[in-house]
This record gives C-alpha cells, structure tokens and sequence, in this order.
C-alpha cells in the first residue's frame, strides 16, 4: 500500500471520528428526565451547540382509564439510560475532555457506557430506536390492551369470579363488552379493563 493511499484512509477514518454520533448515558433510576434537562441547560451555558446535538429519552405516553376517568403517564422503553449525540473529538482530532467531563458529572449521571472510552451505537441500533419513538409519537397507549375472543374473569362488580369472552374492545374509552353464561344462557356484559383480568392456562 502507497503512502498516498494511506493518506487517504487516514483522512476517512479522521473525519469519521469527527462526526457526532449517538452514545449511551446510563443514570440513577427515575433521573432521566432531570439528567436530559440539565444537559441541555450545560450546552447552552458553555456554548456546546455544535458538540452536543441531541439528548433522547425514548417514551411513550400510557393511558389507563378507570372510574371513568382516563390517567396518563411516561413510560420509558429503556429505564435508567440517556441516548446522547455528540462530538468526542476536536477538529485536532484531540479527545473533547471537557464536554465529556460536564456531561459526565450532571446530577443523575451515572457513567458512560463505556466508561473512559464511550462506546457509540451502531446505525442500525440508533436508527431502531428513533423509529419505535416514532411509532408512537402523539399516539397514547392503553396501560393493558385486550383481543377479540380472548377468555378473561371479572373481578369487580355484581358479576366478580365469572370468566368470559370478549366480543368487544373499545380502546378509547377504556371498556370491554364480555359475553358472559349466566343460568345458561350468553349474557353480554361492558366493563372497564381494570374491572377484568386475563385467565390463567387452565383457569376457568
């Protein structure tokens, strides 16, 4: 191999390391949120806009409606873990001490994955998770979802302890309709989801 082809691929493998790229912060439970915060509070006090370009907490919004009233809250798909896109070296091609120490040390963080040496998602991982966040950006998930036909027993209500089938799912409003035997005949009874729960193997 020439000099000038290694030239070449020194060059490549220099702009490679340049580019931001997505690494992986692993945080104290239930801190995701505050650390993301104060990471973008760090990038704007010290001007890091071009060296931190994204910090994501892939979620998703969960319903559950019970009583009639429908609650709401953030689920998170990877608990305990910031997904961060940044630049780890300078146009000199020198480790960005500084950026990774600030990021490092916010309230919450735990380390880099990593550690010293943070190691960067591959395309094919970044890219599976930006597209379940995605998926589900503006939907609201129901806490528990349910199929047609599926057996469930009641356990709430005049009708507590009897198993059914469901014949009717409406996710909106959180309710089931369950075709229920009662003094042997089909009986179809609405109920909210909580008021049910999914049988056991076996379990009649």
């Amino acid at each position: 191999m020439d000099d000038e082809t290694l030239e070449e691929l020194e060059t490549v493998f220099d702009e490679k390391m340049l580019l931001p790229k997505w690494f992986v912060l692993q945080t104290l439970s239930n801190q995701e949120s505050k650390v993301k915060d104060a990471i973008h509070i760090l990038e704007k006090e010290h001007n890091f806009e071009d060296i931190i370009q994204e910090v994501l907490v892939p979620a998703e919004k969960v319903t559950e409606i019970k009583n009639g009233k429908k609650y709401s809250r953030v689920r998170k798909f990877y608990p305990g873990y910031v997904f961060i896109k940044m630049k780890m070296y300078g146009a000199n091609g020198k480790f960005l001490e500084e950026p990774f120490s600030l990021v490092k040390n916010v309230p919450g963080v735990v380390r880099f994955v990593g550690d010293r040496n943070p190691v960067a998602l591959k395309q094919d991982e970044i890219d599976n998770i930006l597209a379940k966040v995605e998926a589900v950006s503006g939907q609201s998930i129901p806490k528990v979802t349910y199929d047609l036909g599926e057996i469930v027993k009641i356990n709430d209500g005049p009708f507590l302890n009897l198993t059914g089938t469901i014949e009717g799912i409406d996710t909106e409003e959180g309710r089931l309709r369950v075709n229920v035997s009662m003094f042997g005949r089909s009986t179809p009874v609405d109920l909210e989801f909580w008021q049910v729960r999914r049988c056991a193997d076996g379990e009649n």
